[in-house]
């Protein structure tokens, strides 16, 4: 008896952790240079499962199609249409600020987004596998935001557009 009651802290302690790893936030590595030259690659960054999905975040998805976990931007919210035009982002017809991006954008057809959908690019877009290629991403598919980087500790800190 009392060595069970000797392990209930250690107990409380991983049901705790797990619980916050499941449901509010972990860690997650950037691999490649598809986010460059934001992201270099190798970074640990602190993945958030509760924020809401704004224009310009950085999200974690999951493509069917894909192995792994894609992190990428957020362009295309729910119902926008999206067209890519001589390295030019339209949504509804409207150029918006591309400060960002990192090569030549190319072209794509309009699209438009359904109440869930959400158009991710790198930002290296020169290699970048976004949804020019896979197409828009379904809200259940974004498993959460990321804008803080754990590790390397010369980068700690919130990103920024000029990293």
């Amino acid at each position: 008896m009392k060595f069970i009651k000797s392990m209930v802290p250690y107990v409380v302690i991983i049901v705790v952790v797990v619980l916050i790893r499941t449901f509010l936030a972990t860690p997650v590595k950037v691999n490649g240079e598809s986010m460059y030259p934001t992201l270099k690659g190798g970074e640990v960054m602190l993945l958030s499962r509760i924020s809401d999905i704004k224009r310009y975040d950085i999200v974690v998805l999951k493509v069917p199609e894909e192995d792994g976990e894609l992190i990428k931007r957020v362009i295309g919210m729910p119902g926008e249409k999206i067209e890519i035009m001589d390295s030019k982002i339209y949504i509804n017809g409207k150029v918006i600020d591309d400060e960002y991006g990192y090569g030549v954008t190319y072209n794509i057809n309009e699209i438009t987004l359904g109440d869930d959908e959400y158009f991710v690019l790198g930002d290296n877009r020169l290699i970048s596998l976004d949804s020019r290629k896979f197409g828009p991403i379904k809200k259940e598919n974004i498993k959460g935001t990321t804008n803080f980087i754990l590790y390397p500790f010369k980068s700690f800190g919130k990103v920024s557009s000029n990293n």
